[in-house]
């Protein structure tokens, strides 16, 4: 039941983020007047706040227990989103960016580490996981688009109606699960964490799998406009990447959760990535960006579950927050300048993100060889 509830949760919270998110800086620079520079230092702000606090929000959800920590950040989210109704100056806007953020780094790790410790199966409960976000990220911007019609704050009041729906959905039907005593401090939980050779090394090769999944939104729309000549041909992108993932995740997910092919699930959905980006880098054509899309879904549905299993045996009941939390952070900042340099190369973005796929997968083959199992 709980486990079930989180699933709905994440879609609802997908529904409410991407309702207003892509349509914000429009906002921020057409409606407010506001320049593009400190429209993108809002979303910037917005988006440090999420991806430098995670270690906070993991940490809160192992000591204080992650219901509370995931109630927490539905609720900020919904106060954050609020002020973005209600704020035209920049004050309001960068603390409801703030908010916002912080509101991401509390329940995105508390949900994980909460379905890491509750789920029989923890490799099928994050595919359903990753059906109910993608199916979220599909209706939040239609969703959007047709409150936008009346106009932005419609559109900034129902996303946070919908957190704080979440809010008290989270609050009256989530149960609470008892919180082991802490055996030391918050620094020695995260030197403890740090000091995992293992953890810190599968964290690096996976950012590979989250700088692949950046370029839904830098290379593979670029390359599929230039290849195209039609503007629409981005949302056929993001359209293909949604469809493939709630068809055939759960399937697949599956079919990978066996004995002999479950270790192999994380390197092979690595390499997958990596040569999906093989076909624009060397083919002309729209056909190629269609290869490439599709071994992206098709790789992270493949790893993606078995990544967040790993991180949650990794961190155990104790510590499954902080793991998750540091997990982001790592992989996040290693993710992010990945994604500079693919677009510093330009033309031969499809190259570098092959490269980076492929040389990851390498990485997580010789973790597997040396470290089958997390203690």
């Amino acid at each position: 039941m709980a486990v079930r509830l989180l699933l709905v949760n994440q879609y609802g919270v997908n529904v409410g983020f991407y309702l207003l998110v892509p349509y914000l800086a429009a906002h921020m620079t057409g409606d407010l007047g506001m320049s593009a520079a400190a429209a993108a230092l809002v979303l910037g702000v917005r988006n440090l706040a999420q991806q430098g606090l995670f270690p906070v929000g993991g940490t809160a959800a192992d000591r204080l227990g992650a219901r509370r920590v995931i109630i927490a950040g539905c609720g900020l989210r919904a106060v954050g989103f609020g002020l973005f109704a209600l704020g035209d100056g920049p004050a309001v806007l960068m603390g409801a960016a703030v908010l916002s953020g912080l509101a991401g780094a509390l329940f995105n790790p508390a949900v994980r580490a909460y379905i890491a410790v509750e789920a029989p199966d923890r490799a099928r409960a994050f595919a359903l996981f990753n059906v109910f976000a993608q199916a979220g990220a599909l209706c939040g911007p239609v969703l959007g688009a047709v409150l936008l019609l009346v106009g932005f704050r419609t559109v900034a009041v129902t996303a946070a109606l919908i957190f704080l729906v979440l809010t008290a959905a989270q609050a009256v039907a989530l149960p609470a699960r008892e919180v082991p005593p802490s055996g030391g401090s918050v620094l020695g939980d995260w030197r403890a964490c740090l000091g995992d050779r293992r953890f810190l090394a599968f964290a690096f090769a996976l950012s590979g799998m989250y700088a692949l999944q950046n370029q839904l939104y830098l290379v593979l729309p670029l390359e599929a406009e230039r290849t195209t000549g039609r503007p629409e041909a981005v949302a056929a992108v993001f359209v293909i990447a949604t469809v493939a993932t709630l068809v055939s995740q759960v399937p697949l997910t599956r079919f990978l959760d066996r004995p002999a092919r479950r270790p192999h699930a994380i390197t092979g959905g690595l390499a997958v990535m990596g040569l999906g980006f093989l076909a624009p880098a060397f083919l002309p054509g729209p056909a190629p960006v269609v290869v490439a899309v599709l071994g992206l879904a098709v790789g992270v549905m493949m790893a993606q579950p078995f990544v967040y299993d790993r991180v949650g045996s990794y961190g155990g009941p104790d510590r499954a927050g902080t793991y998750f939390g540091m997990f982001y952070l790592v992989s996040g900042i290693v993710a992010a300048a990945s994604t500079v340099v693919i677009g510093w190369a330009g033309p031969r973005g499809p190259l570098v993100c092959a490269a980076v796929g492929l040389a990851c997968a390498g990485g997580a083959a010789a973790l597997a060889r040396r470290s089958p199992d997390p203690p």
